[in-house]
């Protein structure tokens, strides 16, 4: 009997075979297998919410999930947010509005983001606060955070009602 699972994962739009076995994590086959390193390892307890993805849409601890069981999902890391070498609206907001120092628990707080705006494209600010707890940071203090996602949030909503009555 093998111990080893030959794999296919959508990530980020494209399939990718994997052999892994059982035990290993989403969070390993992204980063090791993969090489896509925008998702942090940090606790491994699925407490501090760094190695956030999207797994059909919604934001799971890539450190909790075992690689097979995303098989037939689709996936997205923070590399996916970006286009053509630009940031998205989500990662500048970030930035303009100062929402990272460190950065090492910034890719799980941008698909964190990203998945919360997908569901809620309307939130308030105390929603997104809610939101946000689910992940920690050591050096923000969590309002900087907050005004980005509001930010994109916002413009999101704006760019859409615009679209609607254009």
């Amino acid at each position: 009997m093998s111990d080893r699972h030959l794999i296919d994962l959508n990530v980020n739009g494209e399939t990718h075979e994997a052999l892994v076995e059982p035990r290993k994590t989403l969070l390993d086959v992204l980063r090791h297998d993969l090489g896509l390193t925008g998702t942090h390892v940090g606790c491994e307890h699925g407490v501090c919410g760094a190695c956030t993805v999207l797994v059909d849409g919604e934001p799971v601890r890539a450190c909790l999930m075992f690689a097979v069981q995303a098989e037939s999902a689709e996936i997205r890391t923070v590399e996916s947010l970006g286009r053509d070498g630009e940031l998205s609206d989500l990662q500048r907001s970030f930035s303009e509005h100062h929402g990272l120092q460190c950065g090492f628990c910034t890719p799980g707080f941008l698909m964190l983001a990203e998945g919360f705006l997908a569901q809620r494209p309307d939130a308030g600010r105390e929603e997104i606060r809610e939101a946000v707890s689910a992940n920690l940071c050591r050096c923000t203090g969590y309002q900087t955070i907050v005004d980005a996602i509001e930010a994109t949030a916002t413009r999101r909503c704006h760019a859409k009602e615009k679209e609607a009555t254009a």
